[in-house]
């Protein structure tokens, strides 16, 4: 039968296991010296060491070796191996987490070992137990008799109880470095006769974000088809593009203001499988890490990632603003929001993409005009007050709030109907300069959001109607058009406002 990799090249002994030196260190030591707890708890992210090392512990203990423990030779490493020792028993408390269970291991080890020195417990993911499974295994973890070892491995130790924490010597395991991960797999390349890009290699050891098992994993599935040779692109076709490198590269075209990459970075993501949900709240992650790396200077753990991915992270985060940061972490979360009702959120990812880089492209200052030439001033006419235009017949419209028409224009998005919801990127689009009897003036800010505008100006027209009471329809110019608009007094403004819609419109302070 065939061994997935991370199987066949478990290590067997302590010089075998890759990136915990710290942990090596100490229970070589305590074997040496005959000085070994009676309790553990291995802690540490998935693929890094736990399990093995609990396993390569009891063979140290039961070693009948008289050099260096475990030897991984004698009759009972080799036993421990296969998994048919009979002094070292293994339980995964995700399945066998009730107190009944506890009760019937709390009577196995009142017997001593049959055949080694120790009696091993080895209880994974640990932090699944019950309450009342803890509370029946406290007493037996803070006093076993002396020829029994309890080995607790978990992935999260903030779920065990402070009681069981403190009756154990807690060792936390680390990721394990990219390049400790890529020397392993080339030598496992080597010695089955595989070609592989050293490009691939990093490819690989970036989406183990240093997991020993999830790179072997991902190695195995590149070499399952029978590849004699493995590329970078046959890594990138198995993982969708969908690891971290994919956030740096997309981030990257978003700073940059480089709109077709990003949505170009989005499609290959997509086309390799990835669920277009899953990668809005991926995105917003890494967005998430590049604000945290502005203010912690080891953010490794918090980030959860690996020293090399955190590196990286904090390089783009130094080459991109705060308020950048920001914006887009605001941006994406709404469109997560609304992804959650949508049948087609691929559609409000690539506008949310879209929105984020044009704003930022926006954002970059561009050279001065020239200044006008000055010309004499004119003595400004008397202004005639507009007459109180009497209210329209039928049902009055509910009144504008705010000092501009930035409310009503606010307000046509806030209904909670699909059509308004659909239209919500628009708000940030543009917005509304004058109304007339028959008309709105509508200011983009870029020649693409006059596109999107004008492409929807249907349903945007059918919505100022709605609000209103009064069919419109809509012009729609770009900022730098603007000049040509005259430009009004808020009094002036509200005074037309007022007239156009039949309401009485105040200006506060």
């Amino acid at each position: 039968m065939y061994l997935a990799l991370y199987r066949a090249y478990r290590p067997e002994t302590f010089g075998e296991i890759l990136g915990q030196d710290h942990i090596v260190k100490i229970l070589r030591n305590q074997i040496k010296t005959d000085t070994v707890n009676h309790a553990y708890l291995f802690c540490g992210t998935r693929g890094t060491g736990k399990t093995t090392t609990a396993r390569i512990l009891a063979k140290g203990l039961n070693c009948l070796s008289e050099s260096v423990r475990p030897c991984g030779v004698c009759e009972n490493c080799a036993a421990i191996k296969d998994g048919v020792f009979i002094d070292v028993i293994e339980i995964d408390a995700a399945s066998n987490n009730g107190v009944d269970n506890i009760r019937e291991l709390r009577e196995s080890v009142k017997y001593p070992p049959a055949a080694g020195k120790k009696k091993v417990y080895i209880i994974d993911e640990v932090h699944m137990l019950s309450t009342g499974a803890f509370n029946a295994l406290l007493k037996t973890l803070e006093e076993p008799p002396e020829y029994v070892i309890f080995i607790l491995a978990t992935t999260e130790p903030q779920k065990l109880p402070a009681t069981v924490l403190s009756r154990c010597m807690r060792l936390d395991f680390r990721r394990v470095p990219e390049e400790l991960i890529k020397g392993s797999m080339q030598k496992i390349c080597a010695e089955r006769g595989i070609e592989i890009d050293g490009s691939a290699l990093s490819l690989i050891a970036i989406n183990a974000d240093g997991s020993v098992r999830d790179g072997l994993s991902i190695l195995d599935q590149c070499i399952a088809p029978g590849n004699s040779k493995v590329t970078r692109d046959d890594v990138l076709f198995l993982l969708g593009a969908s690891g971290e490198e994919v956030f740096l590269e997309l981030a990257d075209s978003i700073r940059n203001g480089d709109t077709d990459e990003a949505l170009l970075i989005i499609d290959r993501a997509l086309a390799g499988g990835k669920d277009a949900r899953q990668f809005l709240k991926d995105m917003l992650a890494h967005y998430r890490n590049l604000m945290i790396v502005k203010f912690i200077k080891q953010p490794e753990d918090i980030l959860n990632v690996s020293c090399e991915n955190a590196e990286r992270i904090m390089n783009q985060s130094e080459k991109t603003p705060l308020a950048d940061i920001n914006r887009a972490i605001v941006e994406i979360s709404k469109t997560v929001s609304e992804s959650k009702w949508s049948a087609h959120p691929r559609i409000l990812l690539e506008l949310c993409a879209v929105l984020l880089s044009e704003r930022i492209a926006d954002a970059v200052p561009q050279p001065a005009a020239p200044a006008p030439e000055a010309k004499p001033a004119q003595k400004a006419e008397p202004k005639t007050p507009a007459p109180k235009a009497e209210p329209p017949a039928g049902p009055r419209p509910a009144p504008l709030k705010g000092k501009e028409t930035g409310g009503l224009w606010d307000s046509l998005f806030e209904g909670g109907d699909g059509l308004a919801g659909s239209l919500t990127m628009i708000r940030n689009m543009a917005e509304i300069k004058s109304i007339s009897d028959n008309e709105y003036l509508i200011s983009a800010k870029s020649d693409f959001n006059k596109g999107f505008i004008e492409k929807n100006r249907g349903e945007i027209e059918a919505l100022l109607e709605k609000r209103t009471g009064k069919p419109r329809s809509i012009k729609c110019v770009v900022e730098e058009e603007k000049s040509a608009v005259a430009v009004k007094t808020t009094e002036e403004f509200a005074a037309e406002i007022g007239n156009t819609l039949g309401m009485n419109i105040e200006i506060e302070d």
